[in-house]
């Protein structure tokens, strides 16, 4: 069985709490604001990812680090990695799933768009489409980091951040 990596992580501004990071964690119920998918196959891994205000981004792991006040790294089995990252791939450049996130916080919404994306709904997705579903598929568009943090997977969660890329 092979794997493919997730990074959580929650976001700081400058010594101080990153207002986005404590909405999306409030609004969940979660630990965590944001996820992606690391993709190492290329020389160096890159996080593939949704990100507000720029859509769907390939981004460094020491860059997203940086910004983390906490981050853990979750493993989850899949039957091929790389359908699963290239699921991933296939949407850089997508818009950020606006509509979708504000189904997330009237709970009662699905305003999911099928080309746009946020963070956890393109993870779920991913692995959808990868062969390796980790929700039904009805629900993808409902996913928060929480769900995917529920999941049990082994993690590693360093005190620093940045010293998950020595893990890497």
């Amino acid at each position: 069985m092979e794997k493919v990596r997730v990074l959580f992580t929650r976001r700081r501004r400058r010594r101080r709490r990153h207002p986005g990071s404590v909405a999306i964690r409030t609004f969940t119920w979660s630990a965590w604001s944001h996820v992606d998918l690391i993709d190492d196959t290329g020389s160096a891994p890159v996080l593939i990812g949704a990100i507000a205000f720029q859509g769907v981004v390939k981004e460094s792991l020491e860059q997203r680090l940086a910004k983390a006040s906490r981050a853990a790294l979750v493993e989850f089995p899949v039957s091929d990695a790389a359908s699963v990252i290239a699921a991933a791939r296939g949407q850089l450049g997508k818009p950020y799933d606006w509509a979708g996130i504000a189904g997330l916080v009237t709970r009662n919404r699905d305003w999911q768009a099928e080309d746009s994306w946020f963070c956890s709904e393109l993870v779920a997705w991913a692995f959808t489409q990868g062969g390796s579903p980790l929700f039904r598929e009805d629900l993808v568009g409902r996913i928060n980091p929480q769900h995917l943090w529920m999941l049990a997977h082994p993690y590693q969660r360093p005190e620093r951040p940045l010293e998950l890329l020595n893990l890497i």
